[in-house]
């Protein structure tokens, strides 16, 4: 079956780990729950230009905020999760802290994703 949790790395310290499974979607996520860190949840699709296009900001942003968790979902992988989260267009940034929705940013607007990880992350 191959590995459920991978992760791409662009640096020394900022990774955005990519999720394969349900079950590693919801260990990951029930984590989050008990922690104060943030996590910034990308939806996209491998058939998505606009996902490739904005990927490697969203590596950036991972390298200057090492101290949020950054989980990258492919939408045909795990639908139900993109369901959940109602995710209706990509790329859908969904930022959660403790489990709950602080914002959510639609669309390659790298500028306001950076704004709103700065906004949240404490």
């Amino acid at each position: 079956m191959g590995a459920q949790i991978s992760s791409q790395q662009r640096s020394d310290h900022g990774e955005v780990l990519l999720v394969h499974s349900l079950d590693s979607w919801n260990t990951r996520f029930q984590n989050s729950k008990a922690s104060n860190k943030l996590m910034v949840i990308d939806f996209s699709a491998e058939w998505c230009r606009p996902c490739k296009f904005i990927e490697p900001a969203v590596h950036d942003l991972a390298v200057e905020f090492s101290d949020v968790d950054f989980v990258k979902i492919d939408i045909d992988e795990l639908p139900d999760v993109a369901k959940d989260f109602e995710v209706k267009a990509m790329p859908t940034f969904v930022l959660v802290k403790k489990g709950k929705e602080q914002e959510r940013v639609v669309g390659v607007k790298k500028d306001e994703l950076h704004r709103i990880i700065e906004k949240h992350r404490f």
